[in-house]
C-alpha cells in the first residue's frame, strides 16, 4: 500500500511471551507509526497437553497480549490487534494433539481483544471476517491453524481498509467500523 513501508517482525511458531520478550529488542527500535498484532494461537493449541494449566495458559495469553498492545500504544503507535483466526477442519495427524478446549478459550481470548478497542487500539475482528458456522471458510486455510492465499487475501482486505482509514502519518484516532460479510 502507498505511504507504507512494512517491517515483519513476527516469527512463526512463537508464543505471546516470546513475542512479548522480543518486543523492546526487535519492534521498538523501528519506531512505528503502525504496530499489527496477530497471535495467541500457539498459546492456546499446548491446552491439550496441558489440561491441569488451561486457565492459566489463556489468562497467560490475554496478559501478554494485552502488554504488547499497550506497550506499543505507549510508544505512539496506533495498535491494530486481530482477533485469533477460527481453526479449519481438525486434520487428521492433529486430533491427537486437540481438543475443544482450544476453541473455547480461542472464544475467550477473543472476547478479552474485542475490548481493547480505544482511541489508538483499532480490533479487527478476524474471527468474523473469516469464519462460518464456527470453522474457517472453505478454501480459506491451508490447515486447522494457517491461511490460504485467499484467508490472506481477506485478511489483508480490511487491514488495508483500517490502514486506508489511519489519520495522515498513521498516528491518531482511526476511523474504522468492521462489519461481518460473507
Amino acid at each position: 500500500m502507498p505511504g507504507y513501508r512494512y517491517v515483519d517482525r513476527g516469527v512463526a511458531g512463537q508464543t505471546t511471551a516470546q513475542g512479548r520478550g522480543r518486543f523492546e529488542a526487535q519492534v521498538t527500535p523501528v519506531s512505528p507509526r503502525v504496530v499489527v498484532i496477530q497471535a495467541g494461537i500457539n498459546d492456546l493449541k499446548a491446552i491439550p497437553l496441558f489440561p491441569h494449566r488451561r486457565n492459566e495458559i489463556v489468562a497467560d495469553c490475554k496478559a501478554n497480549l494485552r502488554h504488547i498492545a499497550s506497550r506499543a500504544e505507549t510508544s505512539g503507535a496506533t495498535v491494530i490487534v486481530t482477533t485469533i483466526f477460527p481453526p479449519g477442519r481438525v486434520t487428521l495427524e492433529r486430533r491427537m494433539v486437540w481438543s475443544p478446549e482450544i476453541e473455547r478459550a480461542v472464544e475467550e481470548v477473543n472476547a478479552d481483544l474485542r475490548g481493547l478497542g480505544s482511541d489508538r487500539v483499532v480490533v479487527l475482528d478476524a474471527w468474523h471476517l473469516l469464519e462460518e458456522r464456527g470453522r474457517l471458510r472453505d478454501g480459506y486455510g491451508i490447515d486447522t491453524l494457517h491461511l490460504s492465499a485467499r484467508g490472506y487475501a481477506a485478511l489483508n482486505g480490511e487491514l488495508e481498509t483500517i490502514l486506508r482509514g489511519l489519520p495522515a502519518g498513521g498516528g491518531g484516532t482511526p476511523k474504522y467500523s468492521h462489519t461481518r460479510s460473507r
